[in-house]
């Protein structure tokens, strides 16, 4: 399966998206926040298939975050989008800024692994 990298500050959403994924059997790194994204992504082993970066992050927000993920030659991963912001200029606000995709919270249980698969090809 895949490894993820969550970046959610919210510990309860962190543990549920966790969860889920880990049921399907993916690998998860949970982040609170995109400080160490950088070092994770050009360090874990195996290297992250996806990231779930959340757009309301304290200090620097997921655009901040993604901006520097855009200088990392060595970066193959998609970066999806994840927020309570669900309208279209929302959507195409995140997608001119270069997201890979958009999930929204919150997170429908049934769907959410669904959503992801999609993003990792399946």
């Amino acid at each position: 399966m895949a490894t993820i990298v969550i970046v959610e500050d919210q510990p309860d959403n962190l543990k549920l998206l966790t969860t889920l994924l880990t049921l399907k059997g993916h690998q998860v790194v949970g982040l609170p926040n995109g400080d160490r994204l950088t070092e994770v992504l050009r360090t874990h082993q195996p290297p992250p298939n996806l990231v779930l970066l959340d757009i309301q992050l304290p200090g620097r927000d997921g655009y901040a975050v993604l901006e520097e993920l855009k200088t990392l030659p060595e970066r193959s991963c998609k970066v999806v989008a994840l927020t309570a912001h669900a309208l279209p200029e929302d959507r195409s606000r995140a997608s001119a800024a270069g997201f890979d995709g958009y999930i929204t919270k919150p997170i429908d249980v049934l769907t959410f692994p669904i959503e992801v698969g999609r993003y990792l090809g399946g």
